[in-house]
């Protein structure tokens, strides 16, 4: 525990049984707050340095720490990871000015830029050096007019003739009397290359993590990163600061909650944050700075939340902000006026003006791939419940913001994680999906049950028509263990993965295969046969479906389906139908069963039924259970301490 790195190789808990007397606690200030670096490439060969700071005519020398520039050159900061969010800054903290140092050698000029909520530029600083050598220029630039929105950002130029070095940048604000002990805490399960891959990345720059304090690092795993080559070194290059966990898996919630309570038990000061991080991204380390200053300024505790970048297409942004309509399911809204899917690099198809995310916006809860939660805010709110994953961040959120505490999505404090529609939606972790987003609509929205039974049905109706009988069993079963109220969540989920695991196991077109090799099919019999344009009359075409499909008519016997045009009005019109797993790593066979349709119909209709007419009482039971849920003697239980 703090005070030594404390990596244990017995038991799951056995670590806990080595604690000393170190405590988190509040640190003075030595001068001024780093709010972020200014950096000039990113921390791996895929990521664009237009990320960082785009050449707008000229030449220079793009590096991490640093840029030369030539002459008759200009290289401007107004880019994802180059703009200071100053909308965010005046909006949620007291700081009224920013400052940006860097250290110079040469001649050229230095300016810092400004938007407003159109993007509209303007110039609010600027200096002139000349035959600098390791000259530190100071630029500063108020928090005054950016409410709405808008950034800051460092622009570089030179005529000809000129050139000049610039490194050492930092955009600094004026600290607090106390500085937030933090820590990092990443949950990893069998992705023990992943977890040492950002292991190692925020050892690099941990000299410049200030503002943190500690790594912890929840173990839930068979392949355990400790068994890895480099751990020992990385152990050696924290130190002090990380502390490795073995424990029983209890998915996402049960992981990132581990940094809740440790930090909880062993902390002087409510004020402390936790940084959730997953371990399968790849991180960028200032982030830690960024999310960290900022929380150290607002006036008041703010969860905040780093955004998501795509790591398949590291250019683009999954969402600058989003939200959840509760009681019709339907997680990752986008914000209105908010980025979604946007090309970093690109530029908006109606205005033509670079995708930036000038536009202040409010979110309704962030995705833990990287999310600050203060103490404060544990203290008032309480800990996650044990869903063991899927909808545990939003539901966090959401009651966080009911006790007072929003949600802030920090712009330029961004991740890289696998591109969420590379992921086949019919999986296993649906069933997490769809019980723990009807809990969270129970504890948090109105909860008309007229409304979620319909948006069930027509779910379910879409699934069958679809062939997808492994997936319509998953949303029954979601839905029959949600009527079994809180103590679905007695053992954080173990059972219940089995379970669905199983359940799932039944139903051939569940697994994917070879698209050379599907299981009673000839290769070459398989061809693309695709879909015609969506209906614009849908409920007609779906009553036409439904009637088809009871009576057994069919236009094609097989066919090929790639997996944008796998509309259940399309796949309704097969026997067979071979679709591409949204993976693009093989197919999944879906095949038309007559008697499955209508069994899982029936039962479907009759949860559904239950669930209109026992709704409301078991939802009286979920809110009861919620104190001792989220209990920290819960989770202590739930981590066999």
């Amino acid at each position: 525990m703090p005070g030594k790195a404390a990596v244990t190789g017995e038991a799951p808990s056995a670590m806990v049984s080595t604690v000393d007397d170190t405590r988190f606690a509040e640190r003075t200030p030595q001068g001024r707050l780093t709010a972020q670096r200014g950096l000039y490439a990113g921390p791996a060969p895929i990521v664009s340095k237009d990320l960082y700071a785009e050449l707008e005519w000229g030449t220079a020398v793009r590096e991490r720490g640093g840029i030369s520039i030539e002459p008759a050159s200009k290289v401007s900061g107004n880019t994802y990871f180059g703009r200071f969010p100053a909308s965010y800054w005046q909006r949620w903290t007291d700081v009224t000015e920013v400052q940006v140092e860097a250290v110079v050698t040469g001649d050229g000029q230095l300016s810092v830029g400004a938007s407003d909520i159109e993007g509209d530029p303007r110039v609010v600083a600027a200096e002139v050096v000349a035959g600098a050598k390791q000259q530190k220029v100071t630029l500063t630039a108020k928090l005054d007019k950016f409410y709405d929105g808008g950034a800051l950002w460092l622009d570089i130029e030179t005529e000809g003739g000129q050139s000049l070095r610039v490194e050492k940048v930092r955009w600094t604000v004026e600290a607090p009397e106390k500085i937030r002990p933090t820590a990092v805490t990443i949950c990893t399960m069998n992705r023990a290359d992943d977890c040492l891959s950002n292991l190692q990345a925020l050892a690099a720059d941990v000299s410049s993590l200030e503002t943190l304090d500690a790594i912890y690092v929840a173990d839930q795993g068979t392949d355990l990163v400790e068994s890895r080559d480099g751990f020992e070194q990385v152990a050696k290059d924290l130190g002090d600061k990380l502390h490795y966990i073995k424990q029983p898996n209890l998915g996402g919630a049960g992981g990132f909650t581990r940094g809740l309570y440790e930090v909880a038990g062993h902390t002087e000061t409510e004020h402390a944050n936790v940084l959730f991080m997953d371990d399968d991204v790849l991180l960028e380390p200032d982030l830690v700075i960024r999310m960290t200053a900022f929380s150290n300024r607002t006036v008041n505790p703010v969860i905040v939340g780093g955004q998501m970048l795509n790591l398949l297409h590291p250019n683009q942004l999954h969402v600058g902000a989003e939200y959840a309509r509760l009681n019709t399911l339907e997680p990752g809204q986008p914000v209105q006026h908010s980025l979604s899917t946007a090309d970093l690099l690109g530029v908006d198809e109606e205005t033509l003006k670079p995708n930036r995310q000038e536009r202040r916006l409010d979110a309704g809860y962030n995705g833990w791939w990287s999310c600050l939660i203060p103490y404060e805010v544990v203290k008032a709110t309480g800990y996650p419940l044990p869903f063991f994953f899927q909808w545990d961040d939003a539901e966090y959120s959401y009651r966080a913001r009911a006790h007072g505490f929003p949600t802030v999505t920090l712009p330029g404090a961004g991740v890289w994680h696998a591109d969420f529609h590379w992921k086949d939606w019919d999986e296993w972790h649906r069933y997490f999906n769809l019980r723990n987003s009807i809990i969270t609509a129970a504890l948090h929205s109105p909860f008309n049950l007229n409304l979620l039974s319909r948006v069930l049905i027509a779910q379910l109706v879409r699934y069958l028509l679809g062939m997808q009988y492994g997936l319509s069993a998953t949303l029954i079963k979601a839905v029959e263990d949600f009527l079994e109220g809180p103590e679905v969540l007695r053992d954080g989920g173990v059972a219940a993965m089995k379970e669905i695991r199983r359940i799932r196991d039944e139903y051939p077109e569940t697994k994917r295969h070879k698209a050379t090799d599907v299981p009673g099919i000839a290769s070459n019999d398989i061809g693309i046969i695709n879909s015609a344009p969506r209906p614009s009359m849908q409920r007609l075409v779906l009553i036409k479906r439904i009637l088809d499909r009871v009576l057994g008519r069919s236009r094609h016997s097989l066919g090929a389906i790639p997996i944008d045009e796998a509309h259940w009005w399309h796949v309704a019109t097969f026997d067979t139908a071979v679709v591409t797993d949204a993976s693009q790593e093989g197919v999944r066979v879906r095949s038309y069963d007559r008697a499955k349709m209508f069994d899982l119909a029936r039962r479907g209709a009759k949860v559904i039924q239950r669930l209109r007419k026992e709704g409301a009482a078991v939802q009286e039971q979920y809110k009861r259970a919620m104190p001792e849920l989220t209990s920290r003697d819960n989770w202590k239980r739930l981590y066999e301490l």
